[in-house]
């Protein structure tokens, strides 16, 4: 093989990432997948290649001119599709998060690397160029003992009203945008176990009909079908000691911002604006770092993807990374259902 016949199923993040797929000299974008064919078909214009259209997700994985399937459904459906990728012998790359459930989750998880394929994240944030940055700083001690972290996602009006799986039991603020932050903050302590987590949750805009993307009004049939958080926030403590508060609002009376703040003994960091803190000679001194430009962030995910597949390269963000970070997202929202802190290491 030297090139990774892939198939996009979803329509909506799987545009970004088959666009990266098919941009690499090693990808493929072969088939399209999605129960709206205008989608598909608008989408297939933009390939450089022509590709099979398919309704039915285990068609496009029984198919075997693909090698590798992309799942980017909505939340519920992720583990439905990714599994049976994974037992047709089909590599995966799963948009975040990895499910709508622990249970879910761990069941995929475990057929993944049952089948020995290659199981992947895709993680935007994790994979941005100024993350990674930051994650070789604190890599190789420039932050010093990294000891706690700050991670929050805001939105002032944004709650996603496309597909009713986002307001729907399994979907919500925290799983959407919270993920993000918690993963990259996470990833950027070190990946430490997390041990517990008390947090609150709600939802007090959306079953309004309030807070929706750019302040549209969806009509009441979409709105009355509420059953998630719009916002929730809390306090990870990890094994070694660690903690990180992280918060995510999808609609709040506050500015629009994703932020991730570090803590060390050396020096601290920003994420947004990049920026370094230190105590230099017994002066402050902070120093805004400014990136020089390069690929996208689909295009980075997309070539470690191929490469795990054809190259054999370890893979930075397997399933079980996405497992981790969705059973400490459920033990936070767990918490602020239940009012006390939840333990993960029971």
């Amino acid at each position: 093989m030297d090139r990774v016949r892939t198939a996009i199923v979803g329509m909506g993040i799987g545009r970004p990432n088959g666009r990266a797929i098919a941009a690499n000299p090693r990808g493929q974008v072969v088939a399209l997948c999605d129960l709206l064919p205008d989608r598909m078909e608008e989408f297939a214009q933009e390939l450089p290649e022509p590709v099979k259209l398919y309704s039915d997700y285990k068609e496009v994985c029984q198919d075997p001119e693909i090698d590798a399937v992309f799942v980017g459904t909505p939340n519920q459906w992720h583990v439905p599709v990714a599994l049976e990728a994974v037992r047709n012998g089909k590599h995966v790359l799963v948009t975040k998060p990895l499910a709508d459930s622990e249970g879910t989750a761990q069941q995929l998880v475990e057929a993944a690397e049952a089948a020995g394929v290659v199981n992947m994240m895709s993680l935007s944030t994790r994979f941005a160029d100024a993350v990674r940055y930051l994650g070789q700083l604190a890599a190789c001690g420039e932050l010093g003992e990294v000891y706690y972290g700050r991670a929050r996602s805001i939105r002032r009006s944004g709650i996603p009203d496309w597909s009713p799986g986002f307001v729907q039991a399994g979907g919500g603020a925290f799983r959407d945008m919270g993920v993000h932050v918690l993963d990259a903050a996470w990833w950027l302590l070190g990946m430490p176990k997390p041990v517990s987590a008390v947090g609150v949750a709600g939802a007090k805009f959306g079953p309004r009909g309030e807070g929706y993307w750019r302040y549209r009004k969806p009509a009441e049939t979409f709105y009355s079908q509420y059953a998630a958080d719009d916002y929730a926030g809390g306090l990870i403590r990890f094994e070694n000691g660690v903690g990180l508060q992280v918060e995510s609002f999808w609609a709040s009376h506050q500015p629009d911002e994703v932020q991730i703040e570090l803590f060390g003994t050396e020096a601290g960091a920003r994420l947004r604006p990049l920026t370094l803190y230190r105590t230099v000679n017994g002066a402050p001194q902070d120093t805004t770092v400014d990136l020089p430009e390069g690929p996208k962030v689909w295009d980075h995910i997309a070539a470690h993807f191929i490469e795990c597949i054809l190259d054999g390269v370890p893979c930075q963000a397997p399933l079980r990374h996405g497992l981790i970070v969705q059973s400490t997202m459920e033990a936070l929202l767990e918490s602020a259902r239940v009012g006390h802190e939840v333990r993960l290491d029971s």
